[in-house]
């Protein structure tokens, strides 16, 4: 492992990390445009995984993160933004003719922002097990974190899933999931098919309503989220069942209240199995700049929580605050220090200039 680095004033024994997942090119209008409005999109990078795996190393741990890109410009331009942002890149395969695409509009009051995407036939969809030496990438890893995106892509991105999932588990890793649910990229019946044989694997699992109720087909009954209505206590038993059904260890829940495409409100909840307790966090309001990987964030600030040993409560805390911090930031990534994480679950909401 690497030399020592300090995120924090909590030292980083520069932890292992590994994240699997779609690399995407992500074009998007100008500002508020709608797509197209005007002859420009602005190019960046991103996707669930990605998105963690960056957040982790910003953190100060030794992320690294597996893929497939194609040999060409393009990929190599993907593989160039995450070592931009401290990622390892060590283990990402080449081949495949095509980086998939997706187009992000950015909503704004009553309008919604819209996705479209462009990701048929691209390069890890028509990854195959074996093309990866997880044994090597799991060599002392500490943490193994996918989403339910990947094993969307089809029958290979579910096979390299569960093959990375084994390996992980081998190599004594911790495994999160992120449940992240695509209508568009399967039905709720395909989900439920693939994703309840995979959720058992994982130690703690990470979802929102939508999710639960259309990968695992367990709802949260008084959930409005088209009002913006969303009570915590709700949330415990849905929770429990998740834990009980697939034995995991801990089941955390992000609870958006959307007013409008502009300003949203932002918690979650935790139930720890070990100490059957459920936990509650702080609540922000957020004027959104980009809500694009708000759920990613949160992922790595729980994962990187728990793994420095930080109790239930603080790592939910901690987890929201960097999430609310993300969503003030434009595009995919979360380009924040645990320092400015932590001042904001102290109390500083203020946004007062710091010279």
């Amino acid at each position: 492992m690497l030399a020592d680095r300090r995120q924090g004033g909590e030292q980083v024994n520069s932890i292992k990390t590994v994240c699997f997942g779609e690399i995407m090119l992500r074009l998007s209008p100008p500002g508020f445009e709608r797509l197209f409005q005007s002859p420009q999109l602005q190019a960046s990078f991103g996707g669930g995984e990605a998105n963690v795996a960056v957040s982790l190393a910003q953190f100060g741990c030794d992320s690294y993160y597996v893929t497939r890109t194609p040999a060409n410009p393009v990929g190599e331009a993907a593989i160039r933004a995450l070592r931009a942002e401290g990622v390892r890149v060590d283990y990402v395969v080449r081949g495949g003719s095509r980086l998939g695409i997706y187009f992000a509009e950015t909503g704004a009051s009553q309008r919604p922002s819209v996705v479209v995407y462009d990701r048929a036939h691209s390069a890890i969809s028509e990854m195959e097990p074996g093309n990866v030496s997880w044994p090597d990438v799991f060599k002392d890893a500490a943490w193994f974190h996918w989403t339910g995106i990947t094993p969307a892509l089809g029958r290979n991105g579910a096979e390299c899933t569960r093959e990375a999932i084994q390996y992980a588990k081998q190599a004594g890793a911790r495994v999160s999931v992120d449940l992240n649910y695509r209508k568009k990229l399967w039905t709720e019946r395909e989900a439920q098919r693939t994703m309840r044989g995979l959720v058992p694997l994982a130690d703690v699992v990470i979802a929102n309503e939508e999710d639960m109720q259309s990968v695992l087909g367990i709802a949260v009954p008084c959930a409005d989220v088209t009002r913006g209505l969303l009570d915590p206590a709700d949330y415990m038993k849905p929770a429990e069942r998740v834990a009980a059904e697939f034995g995991v260890k801990y089941v955390a829940i992000t609870l958006r209240e959307s007013v409008s495409a502009s300003e949203n409100a932002w918690s979650a909840v935790l139930l720890d199995v070990e100490t059957n307790t459920f936990h509650r966090s702080q609540r922000y309001m957020i004027r959104l700049v980009d809500r694009i990987g708000g759920g990613d964030s949160f992922s790595a600030g729980l994962i990187y929580s728990l793994m420095m040993g930080r109790g239930s409560q603080e790592s939910l805390r901690f987890a929201v605050a960097a999430s609310a911090l993300k969503q003030t930031i434009p595009g995919d990534f979360n380009r924040v220090s645990v320092s400015e994480v932590e001042r904001l679950v102290a109390g500083d909401e203020s946004g007062r200039v710091r010279r």
